[in-house]
């Protein structure tokens, strides 16, 4: 693990204020791999709901993302950009599968139908 308080000095110089994120989990090696999903949609009306991301790579690893705590909200040709979580990565992928939940066990199902996305690793930007 990383002790954060003995970076305070390298991180916050006196002259600026600085962020500094961590990427850790609870599990081994307690590192995550941060993904930047930007998504538009075309639906006519508003949607509201979780993206949960499973991608695969070449040799048929699949990793799936950590759910979000907090619901999206897709409108017509409005671009959403969610960050996603996943505990290992994957270097050359292969597929990408979303998966749209608007966690209500009763009501009707809706799709959200995607004009436009992007997946890109903040870890590794060149990816």
């Amino acid at each position: 693990g990383y002790y954060a308080d003995r970076w305070k000095k390298l991180l916050i110089p006196k002259s600026s204020p600085t962020k500094a994120y961590f990427d850790t989990s609870d599990q081994d090696p307690f590192c995550m791999y941060n993904y930047l999903l930007d998504i538009t949609t075309w639906n006519k009306s508003t949607r509201r709901g979780f993206i949960k991301i499973k991608i695969t790579d070449y040799a048929g690893n699949t990793v799936e993302s950590e759910m979000n705590s907090e619901a999206s909200t897709f409108q017509q040709y409005k671009r959403v950009k969610i960050l996603n979580g996943f505990y290992r990565d994957l270097d050359k992928i292969s597929k990408i599968s979303l998966t749209f939940s608007t966690k209500t066990l009763i009501g009707p199902k809706h799709k959200l139908r995607i004009l436009q996305m992007s997946l890109k690793s903040l870890n590794n930007p060149e990816r």
